[in-house]
This record gives C-alpha cells, structure tokens and sequence, in this order.
C-alpha cells in the first residue's frame, strides 16, 4: 500500500511528532481505490529553522520514489512543534478536484 510506505519513509526520515498521512484520490477522477492522491501534515523538530521550501524539499526527498512513480497529487503541510500547537482549525482542507488523471 502506497499510503503506508508514505508513513514508514516519513517516519524514517523526519522523526515526526505528528504524521497523518490522508489519501485523497477519492476526491479526483481516479478509478475506485487508487491510491494516487495524498494529503501530508508532517510536525517534526527537523522544520526548526526552515523555511517553507525547505521543509517540502525534506518531504520530497522522502518521497522521491514514489513522487516519480505512484503519487500523481501530493498536499504538503509542514509545521514545528510550536506551529502545531498554535494551529486553530488543523490543517487547510484540500481543495476540490480540477478533474483529469495520469491517463489524460
């Protein structure tokens, strides 16, 4: 399962506090169980000191493969502890569909 190798490699990578890992091809124009479209929200101390950018190229990296091969969409939100804590609401809510696929 694609979602879980996302889990195990942030795990691995960032050390997070906080992982949700939210697959959200449901949404999109994705055959029934695809698992092609994610949504991240990664809290990890690694993002003390980065930028936004930076953050995300972490992410990227550990994701490289299945960015390259399995992930057509992927929702990015990287906080620090205290980003966390301060957060009212979670993380934004994705938005809806544009359409279109990896086949079109």
């Amino acid at each position: 399962m694609i979602q879980e190798r996302i889990k195990e490699k942030l795990q691995e990578a960032l050390s997070p506090t906080h992982l949700e890992v939210i697959n959200e091809s449901y949404m999109h124009n994705v055959p029934e169980g695809s698992e092609s479209h994610f949504k991240v929200i990664v809290v990890s101390k690694q993002f003390e000191g980065l930028r936004l950018l930076g953050r995300h190229r972490a992410v990227n990296a550990a994701l490289a493969q299945e960015l390259a091969n399995d992930i057509h969409a992927l929702a990015v939100h990287t906080y620090t502890q205290s980003e966390w804590q301060n957060l009212f609401g979670g993380a934004p809510v994705s938005p809806p569909c544009q359409g279109g696929s990896k086949s079109d």
